[in-house]
């Protein structure tokens, strides 16, 4: 009993208050997340639309995020984190709804671009108060933590959903907008402003520098968020064509939702234990088999015909994506420079994004074309050179890495009697979310490790301690 006691600890405890609303959060909009699941088979059977059809509404989807996803993140860094959550939250129940209720195929498609890009738009967001919050030597359990409550939500919502559509499909769209929009209320009631506004000499805002370019600037970011899209094409199958799939097998929508469910189940089972299977490994190389397992998992598909080798391919891929989550957050954390935080995490969601669009109109002109088996072959074809991909380019990026710990070491300011914390390289002083410039008296207890602003000056309220 100690030993689960001391687990639990090394666990989940130390994190700020913020970081569990945020969690919360998640856990509540993926627990209602009903539509994406079910969007293939709900545009294909409900509605009548050919594959390539609903390939092409799904890659609205996908391409409304990418516009989301870039727009959220310069959003996220000059209107702020909580104001981008909120808006983007409710924009995206409201788009739930009204592509619910559309018909015509025109309607349903700018329906699904506009979801996109309402959704999206969270993400960077969302990402960034992650970082804000969470100190460096806490992240990888936090992320770990934060993929542990989606994949919960994911798992019974798999199960649910399944049951609704049974029932009826509009039932999906309404679930999921209200579930969408008691998250923006807990993020509008329990979150505060994290962003640390830059100042000048005098105390007055300074000019934000940098923008988008400076990211799409960074070779090495650009280049590990080009491998990203290479296995997120794989993965986005398992909404796009995987569903396709298996109804052509003679499987119901329920079976799919059982199937796709042991995903999530082997995510909350397992993921809490990965942060100390991985921990001091080389990133690049957990990085590098996770792609190779992920790839297998959906090359199995190809030989799939009863739901008991489907969830055997789901089981595979799963693995790979236990390992691949937890290293590519707090990878990318170390890639992003402070004062850019949002539009970095902007692009790298944008990987997912171009994914999403991609990957429903290639699988379903591949399947089309070429057939069900060159589809999946071809995913394990892609993850074997992404693996590959990884272990070429993971010196560069360590070396990155090190080089912006090092630079933000050296040019953070520091607080009388306090060694140096983490800040933005700015070369001008900086001030929390109350506005008080950095080292001057404001009136609150001191911040917690690495600069993050203490959880009274996040929830304006005062307390021992302070999705999606």
């Amino acid at each position: 009993m100690r030993t689960v006691r001391n687990w639990l600890r090394d666990t989940t405890g130390g994190l700020p208050r913020t970081f569990w609303y945020l969690w919360t959060g998640t856990l509540i909009n993926r627990l209602g997340s009903f539509v994406i699941v079910f969007l293939a088979i709900y545009l294909t059977i409900e509605r009548g639309f050919s594959e390539f059809q609903a390939g092409l509404v799904l890659g609205g989807w996908g391409a409304g995020g990418a516009v989301g996803t870039l727009t959220g993140g310069v959003l996220a860094d000059r209107w702020g984190r909580r104001p981008t959550l909120v808006a983007a939250h409710l924009g995206a129940a409201a788009m739930m709804l009204a592509l619910g209720l559309a018909r015509d195929l025109w309607l349903v498609a700018l329906g699904a671009l506009l979801l996109g890009m309402f959704a999206e738009a969270a993400r960077p967001a969302f990402a960034a108060m992650m970082v804000d919050v969470v100190p460096a030597r806490d992240r990888l359990r936090a992320f770990t933590l934060n993929y542990w409550a989606i994949n919960l939500g994911f798992a019974c919502a798999a199960i649910l959903a399944g049951l609704a559509a049974e029932a009826s499909y509009l039932l999906l769209f309404v679930v999921d907008a209200a579930a969408t929009v008691t998250t923006a209320m807990v993020i509008s009631l329990k979150v505060a402003e994290t962003r640390q506004v830059r100042v000048d000499r005098a105390g007055l805002p300074a000019p934000h520098r940098g923008g988008l370019g400076s990211a799409l600037r960074d070779r090495v970011f650009v280049g590990f968020v080009l491998l990203n899209i290479l296995v997120a094409l794989v993965f986005m199958q398992h909404i796009s064509m995987l569903p396709v799939a298996m109804n052509q097998d003679g499987l119901s929508p329920s079976t799919y939702g059982s199937v796709i469910a042991v995903n999530g189940v082997l995510i909350v089972a397992g993921q809490l234990f990965v942060p100390r299977l991985i921990r001091g490994r080389n990133r690049s190389r957990v990085l590098a088999l996770a792609a190779l397992i992920t790839g297998v998992g959906f090359g199995l598909t190809a030989f799939a015909e009863a739901a008991w080798f489907y969830v055997l391919t789901v089981l595979i891929w799963t693995l790979g994506e236990m390992l691949h989550s937890p290293s590519n957050s707090t990878l990318i954390a170390e890639l992003s420079p402070a004062a850019l935080r949002g539009r970095y995490q902007g692009l790298f969601s944008l990987s997912w994004s171009v994914a999403a669009f991609a990957a429903p109109v290639a699988g379903g002109f591949v399947r089309e074309r070429f057939g069900n088996s060159a589809l999946w072959l071809g995913c394990a074809a892609l993850g074997v050179v992404v693996a590959v991909a990884h272990l070429l380019s993971g010196p560069a990026r360590e070396r990155r890495a090190s080089a912006l710990r090092g630079t933000e070491a050296a040019t953070a300011p520091r607080e009388p009697g306090t060694p140096a914390r983490g800040a933005e390289p700015t070369g001008v002083p900086t001030v929390g979310p109350s506005g008080v410039p950095a080292g001057e008296p404001s009136g609150v207890p001191a911040g917690e490790p690495s600069g993050v602003p203490t959880d009274e000056r996040l929830t304006g309220r005062r307390s021992p301690t302070a999705r999606v």
